[in-house]
C-alpha cells in the first residue's frame, strides 16, 4: 500500500491514526513535531503526509511549504472558514477537523491516494482481485457478477479491512444518508459476498455491533 507520515503532536490521536492505518495495510511514520521532516519524507518515501497545523516549535504551515511536493491531509481543530481555506490555497490534498471518526480518515486517505498511486486502483487477496476504478470483481481470474451495492458494500469492506464497522455505518458508507431501510439489507448483502466469494471465514460477525473483513 503507501508509505504514510503522521506529524500529530498528540500522542494518543498520532498512535491511533497509526494503529488504524496499519490495520488497514499501510505503512506509517510518526513524528510529535515538523522538524526535520523533509528529511524523513525523502528518507523513507513518503507517499502521503497527515499533517496536524497545531504543532510545537513550527506549524504545520510552514512545515508543509518544506514538503509541498508530497500529498498532504491537514489534521486539525481549526474549524474555521478561513483556516479551510488557507490549508486548501496552499495546495493541501485535504482537510479534517478534530474531532472525527477514523472510518473518515481512512476513507479520506484511500481518495488521495486513488488520484496520486495509479497501482492501488486494484487490491487482491486469497484468490479474489477487486478493480476500483472499473467496478470489477474477479475471482480466480473470472468476473464474478454483482450489483452496484455488493461491490459498494465490498469496497467499503476492504478498504476498512481488519476494523470492525457497525451496520450503521456500512448503511451509510454504501447505501447514503438518504437511505430509507433498516440494518436488515446490511445482513442480506453481506451473505451474499460471503457465498459469492467463499468468505464465511474472512468476513466475521462483530457480536452485536456489524462485521469485520479479516485479511
Amino acid at each position: 500500500m503507501a508509505n504514510i507520515l503522521i506529524i500529530e503532536d498528540e500522542k494518543s490521536i498520532n498512535n491511533l491514526i497509526q494503529k488504524n492505518l496499519h490495520l488497514v495495510g499501510h505503512q506509517c511514520y510518526s513524528m510529535f513535531d515538523g522538524i526535520d521532516a523533509d528529511k524523513i519524507v525523502r528518507e523513507k518515501n513518503i507517499d502521503l503526509v497527515i499533517l496536524d497545523i497545531m504543532l510545537p516549535k513550527i506549524d504545520g504551515y510552514h512545515v508543509y511549504e518544506n514538503i509541498n511536493f508530497i500529498p498532504v491531509i491537514f489534521l486539525t481543530a481549526k474549524d474555521s472558514l478561513q483556516d479551510k481555506v488557507k490549508g486548501l490555497t496552499l495546495g493541501a490534498d485535504d482537510y479534517i477537523v478534530k474531532p472525527f471518526e477514523m472510518v473518515e480518515l481512512i476513507a479520506r486517505v484511500e481518495a488521495v491516494l486513488r488520484r496520486v498511486k495509479k497501482d492501488d486502483n486494484f487490491f487482491e487477496f486469497k484468490n479474489i482481485k477487486i478493480d476500483f476504478s472499473k467496478h470489477l470483481i474477479y475471482k480466480n481470474g473470472n468476473i464474478i457478477e454483482c450489483t452496484p451495492k455488493e461491490f459498494e458494500l465490498f469496497e467499503v469492506l476492504v478498504k476498512n479491512r481488519n476494523i470492525a464497522m457497525s451496520r450503521e455505518k456500512l448503511l451509510e458508507l454504501a447505501w447514503g444518508f438518504d437511505f430509507e431501510g433498516d440494518t436488515r439489507t446490511v445482513d442480506v448483502h453481506i451473505q451474499k459476498l460471503r457465498k459469492k466469494f467463499d468468505l464465511t471465514e474472512q468476513i466475521k460477525t462483530v457480536y452485536k455491533l456489524g462485521y469485520r473483513l479479516e485479511i
